[in-house]
């Protein structure tokens, strides 16, 4: 998303941090906007260009001393400008400035911190602190002449903040972005708002406007749109900006692929139909199937999706010679699981990421790259979604494929489906459904031994996965009730008999990720 000339907001410079957008989503939560550029990209002329309040210097996997550690130039930190480093970038400014990074011991998750200083960047903090660090490299020394110790660590002595003297130039080894870090948003409205004097001038309307702006000035007239729309809340509302930015340029596109959820495919396209898409309906569930008979690999599924829906797409394509560019809904953290962000680590391929082939010759246009999945829910209402739809679970463009541990069979299948729609339909009942991030089945290969009647029965195990979350970059297992999880275990042993063992998913996001596959 690029910015537009009318806001002055904070431009957030990434080293391929898994949290980077999250900064960017805070900063925005306090209605200032906001604009992630890789460290690359950084130069003079950018800077003049957008004309940034403040910079925000962001995390990343890198060691500040490495060989071809990513970097920015010194002169950043010369401009006068409001600059925050957070983790890496908090090394980086010490290593600008003189100071030794060195390899430590390591902190990971809450962490105590004692603020030595209390600056107004900690305005609204106590002297003693519960923050969220990530981190084995550690700022060992800073030049007194030029930086003011402000925290450390209460356990390692570590330097956990510091500020240049005389300059608004801070670090802080510790994530203020997640959640994890109660304060942290204060802190990040301390330097935002109270520090760096940013404008509260980035509303919804805004966003959404600006969208289209874009959408219009990269799709030239006279190219028609290719949206593949799965009914989830990110395509389709990738397919309603598209419909205001280009009209009649839009060709909607719904595929089967025989992997969706029990009585998906009728409700979803009733959905398109009553928001005015009409899309073309697609029946390639035999095909897809077909394609991963035998097939185990996590990675090699995902693989074989994304190259079978571009085979559908080019042959929409070739039969519309208008059709130029594929539009899908991707969001952030898709692009960071699938380490498509620069110095980003790769953790799983989306489809609609990394599986698209080059031979399918469509040039394409993502909406949503930049945004969370909370951002795109508000947006899809505002523009005439239902809200009940718009706040459906996330469901994974390969579908049930990737929560089928192994091969993907009519039998394995049939017990997800079934499963995961009582998952559902317990946690709609309880009023639970809305307060958890995402939850589903998953089946695998394993089996157990059970007890039918009188009689020896072995089936399946099935995994119940029940998150919470803000934006899917970071999850914690949901501590549902135990009456609700045995009335769902139940349900399933009773319902599908080819289950004789339920078991409940209680690892968090990370180490775990949220989806099995």
């Amino acid at each position: 998303m690029n910015s537009s000339g009318s806001f002055e907001g904070v431009l957030i410079v990434s080293f391929g941090g898994q949290y980077t957008h999250l900064i960017a989503r805070r900063v925005r939560e306090l209605n200032v906007y906001s604009e992630i550029v890789s460290y690359s990209e950084v130069s003079q002329k950018l800077i003049d260009e957008l004309r940034p309040r403040a910079v925000i210097l962001s995390g990343g996997p890198s060691s500040i001393y490495a060989e071809n550690a990513p970097r920015v130039d010194s002169w950043l930190l010369e401009l006068g400008l409001p600059v925050l480093g957070i983790c890496y970038g908090h090394q980086l400014i010490a290593s600008m400035i003189g100071g030794r990074v060195e390899r430590g011991l390591g902190e990971y998750g809450k962490t105590e911190i004692e603020i030595m200083s209390m600056d107004p960047i900690f305005s609204g903090w106590n002297s003693k602190e519960i923050v969220w660090m990530s981190h084995r490299d550690y700022v060992a020394t800073l030049p007194e002449d030029k930086a003011v110790i402000l925290a450390r660590s209460v356990e390692t002595g570590y330097i956990a903040a510091f500020r240049l003297r005389n300059r608004p130039v801070y670090g802080v080894q510790f994530h203020p972005e997640v959640i994890h870090t109660p304060k942290g948003r204060r802190l990040l409205e301390n330097f935002v708002i109270g520090i760096a004097k940013a404008q509260r001038n980035w509303v919804l309307g805004n966003i959404i406007d600006t969208i289209v702006e874009e959408l219009r000035k990269t799709l030239p007239q006279g190219e028609k749109v290719l949206c593949a729309v799965s009914g989830g809340v990110d395509s389709t509302t990738t397919a309603l900006l598209l419909k205001k930015a280009v009209g009649d340029r839009l060709v909607v596109v719904f595929v089967d692929h025989g992997l969706l959820r029990e009585g998906e495919a009728e409700a979803v396209l009733n959905m398109l139909r009553n928001l005015g898409l009409n899309p073309i309906y697609i029946d390639s569930s035999k095909e897809f199937l077909r394609a991963l008979k035998g097939v185990k690999d996590c990675e090699e599924k995902r693989r074989i999706i994304g190259e079978l829906f571009a085979k559908i797409f080019k042959d929409i394509a070739e039969s519309d010679k208008d059709i130029k560019w594929l539009a899908q809904g991707t969001t952030y953290p898709d692009v960071i699981e699938s380490g498509f962000a620069p110095g980003a680590d790769k953790i799983k391929s989306h489809h609609n990421v990394a599986g698209l082939p080059k031979w399918l010759g469509l040039k394409v246009v993502e909406p949503l790259r930049y945004l969370y999945k909370d951002e795109v829910r508000r947006i899809a209402i505002a523009l005439g979604a239902p809200e009940d739809w718009a706040y459906r679970h996330p469901f994974p463009g390969p579908g049930l494929a990737v929560r089928i541990i192994g091969e993907v069979t009519e039998e394995k299948l049939k017990i997800v489906r079934k499963a995961s729609k009582i998952v559902e339909e317990e946690l709609m009942k309880t009023g639970l459904y809305r307060r958890v991030w995402q939850a589903f089945a998953v089946v695998g290969e394993d089996r157990w031994v059970g007890v039918e009647g009188d009689k020896r029965a072995v089936g399946y195990i099935v995994t119940i996965r029940i998150v919470e979350s803000e934006d899917g970059m970071t999850a914690d297992w949901s501590r549902v009730p135990y009456d609700v999880l045995e009335k769902i275990a139940s349900r399933i042993t009773r319902e599908i008999p080819e289950v004789t063992m339920v078991t409940y998913a209680v690892t968090s996001k990370p180490p775990s990720t949220i989806e099995p596959c």
